[in-house]
């Protein structure tokens, strides 16, 4: 009897023990997700429209089981989303995600992060008609989430007059929510973004894109939902407006898996031709840069030989054409230890794996490049001529104020200096100005078919310049910090003696900048700045084809009940 009971006690703590350790493996797996209220990781936003259609596109954390977009009258129509997973997004120890507010709190190292993109095709549209729709996500439990209501249309037809938003370098900068924020305010809903570049810092980094803790990722800013330290939210644009995007030198990630960190992997690109001769064929990608998180979560229009990275579109009375001008950003700095612009480290120098190559370019676009021949043919097309705006979008500057457009956008050219031993004592780069290929061979072919606006990025300022013919250049890219402009004073860091090819003051290709036209900040003397280089006055641009009018505008973030002011406005000419 003594027997029969203790074995009796002993099942029933095994039986109390199965229990426990159940449901403590279903508080610390996957059950804990699936117990809670599945939501969207974003809103949705618009992408790639047609004539009769347009993308509508969302993330979530959950593969689900059905996603679909409701639209129209009652949203009677339903279309049914395509999903696909995030094959590159990760989170590390620099993230600012979840529980890690500090570097390496959860994450050691770079972990996986899975994200699923669902993407529907919405069809039947007519032009100039706004329709209302909605995204709803059904996990796997049966659970549904469903988004909030927003409005779409298809491509507008030839003089329909919109409002079309120009920026770039957001990078989850401090002011990208104010300045989000106050585009809606001041222009109501504008019909398109056109964004040169810069979308986040590491591509790769999934929280830079929809849920950084500090509140100023990519998407909440776009979407409303930025939690910024001056309480600015951003402004709802993208659920509404569609976003053509070019490449800049944050969306490139450099050789996969070969460092401790996501912020390491993106500085370790190195040019497609070394990484043949020190890797081979196989995974020449993974040992050189990719831009495959931007493609992944981006619907572009495509062109047969660059696909989404270099494309045209047509908009309303615009005909955009968007290049991939970007290379590898490295420091100006000389000291021994600087992978940079203009040398390698002193302790690289036996090890050409562990070079950087100065600053790679990414995409040839030198003339007989595929790209540079894909631009001549563009802009011969009927498309581009019958346009009534015709506008080149893409990241590098061809004229600006700030610091980097120096040095010139031409291949770095190697000098490797050797003792008597051929032990290799110095390598440096020169970037021969006459070969900068923007001014040398792009630029003239842009002049030749009379583009009126050139937009670009890079140096985090506002400025802009006009060539002697009529052409204007845009850089509005002031929008969350600066890194400053040399106009006078300051000077640009550049390797000492070489004044011929690295101007340290001006735009070192030669124009003048134009001072706004309205209201310019003083300067310190008095005098009215042609620019705007700030860490407090974030700035906008606006493009509206009903007036063929640019019109620019600035903030003080850091006088919260302060008026937006409008600066700058010029317009757009036939050039023909």
């Amino acid at each position: 009897m003594l027997r029969y009971l203790t074995s009796r006690k002993i099942l029933a703590a095994l039986f109390v023990l199965v229990i426990c350790l159940t449901l403590v493996y279903g508080c610390f797996s996957g059950q804990k997700t699936l117990a809670s209220a599945p939501v969207l990781l974003t809103d949705p936003f618009l992408q790639l429209p047609t004539a009769s259609s347009v993308r509508v596109v969302w993330f979530t954390e959950f593969a689900g089981s059905k996603h679909s977009v409701a639209y129209g009258d009652n949203f009677q129509q339903t279309a049914t989303a395509n999903t696909t997973k995030l094959s590159r997004t990760r989170e590390d120890q620099e993230s600012k995600v979840g529980n890690q507010t500090q570097n390496g709190q959860v994450y050691k190292q770079p972990v996986a992060r899975d994200i699923w993109r669902h993407e529907a095709e919405v069809i039947g549209l007519t032009p100039g008609k706004r329709v209302a729709y909605r995204v709803t996500s059904v996990r796997e439990d049966g659970e549904s989430v469903s988004s909030n209501a927003f409005t779409l249309a298809p491509t507008p037809t030839p003089g329909t007059p919109l409002k079309i938003l120009l920026t770039s370098d957001h990078q989850l900068k401090p002011m990208i929510a104010a300045n989000l924020q106050k585009v809606v305010e001041t222009v109501g809903k504008v019909d398109a973004v056109w964004l040169a570049g810069d979308t986040v810092n590491i591509a790769d980094r999934a929280s830079e894109w929809f849920d950084d803790n500090r509140g100023g990722a990519f998407f909440p800013c776009l979407q409303g939902h930025a939690k910024s330290q001056r309480d600015f939210k951003g402004g709802e644009i993208i659920q509404h407006a569609p976003m053509f995007t070019s490449i800049g030198n944050h969306e490139v990630m450099g050789r996969f898996g070969k460092t401790g960190s996501l912020g390491d992997e993106f500085n370790d690109a190195i040019p497609r031709a070394v990484a043949l001769k020190l890797y081979g064929e196989k995974s020449l990608k993974e040992n050189s840069y990719n831009t495959d998180t931007y493609e992944e979560i981006f619907t572009l229009p495509e062109s047969k030989e660059g696909g989404e990275t270099y494309y045209a579109v047509s908009f309303g009375d615009v005909r955009l054409v968007v290049l991939y001008a970007a290379n590898m950003w490295r420091t100006p700095n000389m000291d021994a230890y600087a992978r940079g612009k203009y040398r390698e480290r002193d302790k690289d120098l036996q090890n050409p794996e562990n070079w950087g190559y100065g600053q790679v370019i990414f995409e040839p676009i030198a003339k007989g490049s595929k790209q540079y021949n894909w631009l001549a043919q563009e802009l011969n097309s009927s498309e581009f001529k019958q346009a009534k705006y015709k506008v080149v979008m893409f990241h590098y500057p061809p004229h600006s104020l700030g610091d980097n457009i120096v040095p010139p956008y031409t291949d770095p050219v190697p000098n490797i200096e050797r003792d008597a031993n051929g032990k290799i004592k110095a390598v440096r780069y020169n970037y021969p100005k006459e070969a900068d290929y923007l001014i040398r061979d792009v630029i003239p072919l842009l002049e030749a078919a009379n583009v009126q606006m050139v937009l670009y990025g890079h140096s985090h300022l506002w400025n802009r310049f006009r060539s002697p013919s009529g052409m204007h250049f845009l850089e509005t890219s002031n929008v969350g910090n600066t890194y400053g402009a040399f106009l006078s004073g300051d000077k640009r860091p550049v390797p000492p003696r070489d004044t011929k090819d690295y101007a340290a003051l001006g735009d070192p290709n030669g124009l003048e900048p134009v001072v706004p036209t309205i209201a310019p900040l003083p300067g310190k003397d008095g005098k009215p700045m042609p620019y705007i280089a700030s860490n407090d006055i974030t700035a906008f641009s606006i493009f509206d084809t009903g007036t063929g009018t640019v019109s620019s505008y600035r903030f003080d973030t850091s006088q919260p009940n302060s008026k937006v002011v409008k600066f700058d406005e010029f317009q757009l000419l036939q050039l023909r």
